[in-house]
């Protein structure tokens, strides 16, 4: 049987990597075992935050904002925490590029892993996180997990 690699948000295959220290996992996400090499990631403990930590928003646009400077990721004590999400994207990406990976599975609302939301002051708006911005960017293709 041929695995292809993919990313897939550590959170989704049940592991605690969440800021709140709980997991999303979903059923539908593990059985891909049975298929695919499922690569797990959490670019926020890969940028060293802790776990449990803080929850941290985007605090204008996306992740795409974030990367072009035009944004900053800042944590609910008010902190600014933009260079761990963009270190911790960076990380992701070179663990795509080493494993070849062209496709990512991430979980929605995330400030770095959010697909198509991300929450923002309590409420769900449009937007990627962080790290899908950076993969996107780099033609990875990146689905997401409610």
């Amino acid at each position: 049987m041929d695995f292809h690699p993919i990313l897939v948000s550590a959170c989704l295959l049940g592991m605690r990597t969440r800021y709140d220290g709980t997991d999303s996992l979903r059923d539908e996400v593990v059985s891909l075992l049975d298929s695919a090499f499922l690569i797990p990631v959490c670019p926020e403990q890969m940028a060293d935050l802790p776990t449990p930590r803080p929850s941290s928003e985007i605090t204008d646009g996306d992740g795409r904002a974030v990367l072009e400077g035009k944004a900053r990721v800042v944590d609910e004590n008010g902190k600014d925490v933009t260079s761990s999400f963009l270190k911790g994207a960076r990380e992701v990406l070179d663990i795509a590029s080493d494993t070849g990976a062209k496709v990512a599975i991430f979980k929605e609302k995330s400030p770095s892993c959010g697909v198509l939301t991300i929450k923002r002051k309590g409420r769900t708006v449009p937007g990627s996180g962080v790290t899908t911005a950076l993969l996107r960017t780099n033609g990875i293709v990146v689905k997401g997990v409610k």
